[in-house]
Order: C-alpha cells, then structure tokens, then sequence
C-alpha cells in the first residue's frame, strides 16, 4: 500500500482524515482508532487475545508521530501511544470501518460495558 497522500487531524472533531493516492479517503474517529489500536495492550499476542477497550467515547488525539516512511504513532489523550498504525492498517480499518465498529458495539453491549467513561467518584 503506497503511504496516503494526505492525513490531517481535525483535534475539535476528534478525528482524522486520510486520503490515499487512489483516490481512496476515509474520515476516522479518534474513538474508532483508540478501540482498534494494533499495539499488543489492545491485540494481545497472538489470536483471539484482542480486549475490548471501553469507555473511550471522549478520547482524542493529541499528536501524530511520523515512523519511518511506512506508518505513524498515535498519541491519545488517555495517553495510549504503543500502536503503530501502518498505511496498510489505516486503509484497512478505512475499507472496514462499518463491519469493525458494528461488532465492537456489540462486543461492548454483550459484556454489558459502555462507550462513555466511568462515572468518577466524589
């Protein structure tokens, strides 16, 4: 996969945009990316050792790092930054992004956990 053309973070909105040379362009959340981070902390060590990451509604993107000339490292606010997003993956999750979030919501609804951050303790 050729490296995208163009990835602007859009920090208000908490998301980012990235277009490819094929014209290809997807507008990814910061939620969606944090929840889908392909460090080892969110899919394990090998198959079926993925975690579900809750609570993750407000997160937001503080910084995009450059890696080589092949991916980036996210920062998040929750201070997650282990993940190095290819321009494979970031396509891939672009192509997949309906059918990913669909069985994430799921996987969240079935272990009975939420999007919203736990409620802090006065």
């Amino acid at each position: 996969m050729a490296a995208p053309t163009e990835i602007r973070l859009r920090r208000a909105e908490r998301c980012l945009d990235i277009r490819y040379e094929d014209g290809q362009s997807f507008t990814l959340r910061a939620e969606y990316l944090r929840v889908e981070s392909p460090s080892a902390e969110v899919q394990g060590h090998g198959p079926g050792q993925k975690k579900i990451v809750s609570g993750r509604r407000a997160v937001g993107i503080l910084r995009i790092e450059p890696v080589g000339h092949y991916a980036v490292r996210l920062v998040f606010d929750d201070l997650h930054d282990s993940g190095i997003y290819t321009w494979d993956y970031l396509h891939t999750l672009g192509r997949e992004q309906a059918k990913r979030w669909a069985a994430y919501e799921a996987e969240l609804a079935a272990r009975g956990l939420s999007r919203d951050p736990p409620a802090r303790s006065r």
